[in-house]
């Protein structure tokens, strides 16, 4: 079959794919209303085209943290990507070297900080979860910049794991030929079999529910890495985050893996943008399928997005090829936007160019 958009991955992945390991990459949490919303919300906000501009050429590229990029299009961390595919996150990696993008490498990946640094050059990001034997966390940043990673985005949504019900009824645990591989030599490696899910167990037993504000000042204290704070999704906590020396802020509701019934993120990010007034740069992930959404969430104020699942699903139907393959579509698909929005730089992308329900509602209000 001619894969032709990033959606139709997940059909074959789940052909391919365990159905345990399927079912943890594709749940979301309870009822899976945020998880459907994430990508609906989407579709509810429309395009205000400009014409008769000189489209000719387009520049996609920006900066994130100082660092130059393709496109604002960069890869979200997913954990155990080592269950999708035999060559797991080293595909990811080159995959985002190639297309010339960041690459955001999991506490929990199959992988170790050490391995993927040594695919080769590419800009990286590391996912933080804070355990309890915060000895763990002090060597594990210090390792991930001693191996080039270039910021931390700190996992904030994550107390304790949401209630995924896949997850219980499949018993959940890692596959036992693979381990958390950052966490190996410290024996948090495995996760034991459990009666419900084992990765909520694991979690129960390891991650640090007293995570606080002063966690990400004490953070600064032990690295030089930029923290983005990823798990943001209201005013309040925005400005917080900025208080509290964030570099970033990523918009996110942890792919709808957490609390269920929250907004989506596209719903949520205008008002964070609004929060930040410019201090700091605001990403989104969470439900980008299309060059349109990542279109989207840069006109509502967005430096950049992420994407998750699409990478385990493209990894697992056609391992670092489909991980390419998806860069390259959504690129593709990006710039088409602009050109037929009348874009050709991102900073030509102003909210001008969209319409959301709130918008329709004021029009009519006014009316």
């Amino acid at each position: 079959m001619e894969i032709t958009n990033v959606s139709e991955y997940e059909a074959v992945a789940k052909d391919k794919l365990p159905k345990m390991v399927y079912d943890y990459y594709a749940s979301g949490a309870e009822d899976q209303w945020t998880l459907k919303e994430n990508r609906n919300a989407f579709s509810r906000i429309l395009f205000r085209p400009r014409i008769l501009i000189d489209v000719t050429k387009i520049d996609m590229t920006t900066t994130v943290l100082g660092y130059k990029i393709s496109m604002p299009i960069m890869i979200a961390p997913t954990a155990m990507q080592k269950m999708a595919h035999l060559d797991g996150e080293y595909a990811t990696a080159r995959a985002a070297s190639a297309a010339g993008t960041i690459m955001t490498l999991s506490s929990w990946a199959t992988s170790s900080v050490e391995e993927v640094a040594s695919t080769g050059p590419g800009i990286r990001f590391f996912q933080l979860y804070v355990y309890k034997d915060r000895n763990v966390v002090a060597q594990l940043v210090r390792r991930a910049e001693r191996a080039g990673f270039k910021a931390i985005a700190l996992t904030v949504d994550t107390p304790r794991l949401g209630r995924r019900e896949s997850d219980i009824k499949n018993r959940f645990t890692l596959p036992p030929h693979l381990t958390l591989k950052n966490f190996e030599g410290l024996d948090l490696g495995k996760m034991d079999k459990s009666n419900d899910s084992g990765l909520a167990s694991y979690v129960a037993g390891q991650i640090d529910r007293s995570l606080s504000w002063k966690d990400v000042k004490w953070l600064q204290t032990i690295t030089s890495m930029p923290i983005l704070v990823k798990g943001v999704m209201t005013a309040e906590d925005t400005r917080l985050a900025v208080q509290a020396g964030a570099a970033g802020i990523i918009v996110s509701n942890h792919g709808a893996r957490q609390l269920d019934y929250v907004p989506a993120t596209i719903s949520c990010l205008e008002e964070v943008v609004k929060a930040a007034q410019g201090r700091v740069p605001v990403f989104l992930d969470g439900g980008v399928r299309r060059g349109t959404d990542v279109f989207k969430a840069l006109a509502l104020g967005a430096s950049g997005i992420f994407i998750g699942r699409p990478v385990v699903f493209s990894l697992a139907a056609e391992g670092e090829a489909g991980v390419r393959k998806v860069l390259q579509m959504l690129r593709e698909e990006f710039e088409l936007t602009m050109a037929l929005s009348g874009c050709l730089s991102l900073k030509d992308i102003t909210r001008n160019h969209i319409l959301t329900e709130g918008d329709v509602h004021r029009t009519a209000s006014r009316l």
